[in-house]
């Protein structure tokens, strides 16, 4: 499991994004059923009841940010946050199919508790394929007028952290928790804008 994150990181960070801003923000999509079950989720899957709160509270904290776009993935869990968010912002979210999650294809329904980012599941993206799209799509995501807030996935989290070169705590994969990324100098570093214990590390 260990070694399929450690070749994601490896693919996501070979060459090294250089986005052209100083810092964006980023955010997770609020819970959903799935989350809260560990399991692999469909595109459509809706927020929970939790997740919905989850978005309306990161949306009261991001609302002081000066946020100039909004980029969001199109699965309905991202999409829904996003809007969440950007209705406080006063603007609409630009959404986009290449900053989905991962296609698990067959193991979708599946518990994802042993999650292998190596794994090759059948009718589903391989690890190079997820990654290079991702990586596209976030590139793509930051070309936005800035700064811009990201909203996706967890597994965009871990190829974007890769790819800025930041090491990746654990702790800042929770649903809907606001991050901040900063540039000084070359070197990025990532804060969590607001603390809060729902969602876990459960990604997808």
């Amino acid at each position: 499991m260990q070694d399929g994150l450690a070749r994601l990181i490896d693919l996501a960070a070979a060459p090294p994004l250089a986005p052209a801003c100083d810092h964006f923000y980023f955010l997770r999509h609020g819970q959903t059923a799935g989350n809260a079950q560990r399991i692999f989720q469909a595109v459509d899957a809706p927020l929970s009841e939790l997740g919905l709160a989850q978005a309306a509270q990161a949306a009261e904290r991001l609302a002081g940010e000066p946020i100039r776009s909004v980029v969001c993935s199109d699965a309905r869990r991202a999409f829904d946050t996003a809007h969440a968010v950007a209705a406080g912002l006063g603007m609409a979210p630009l959404h986009f199919e290449g900053l989905r999650e991962r296609n698990f294809g067959a193991l979708i329904g599946t518990s994802s508790a042993e999650l292998d980012w190596a794994c090759e599941p059948e009718g589903g993206e391989t690890l190079p394929q997820f990654v290079a799209r991702k990586r596209a799509a976030l590139e793509a995501a930051l070309a936005h007028p800035a700064p811009v807030l990201i909203v996706a996935h967890g597994g965009s989290l871990f190829v974007l952290a890769a790819a800025l070169g930041v090491p990746l705590d654990l702790g800042v994969l929770g649903n809907a928790q606001p991050l901040r990324f900063e540039r000084s100098g070359p070197t990025w570093a990532v804060k969590p804008l607001l603390h809060h214990s729902g969602g876990g590390a459960a990604v997808a």
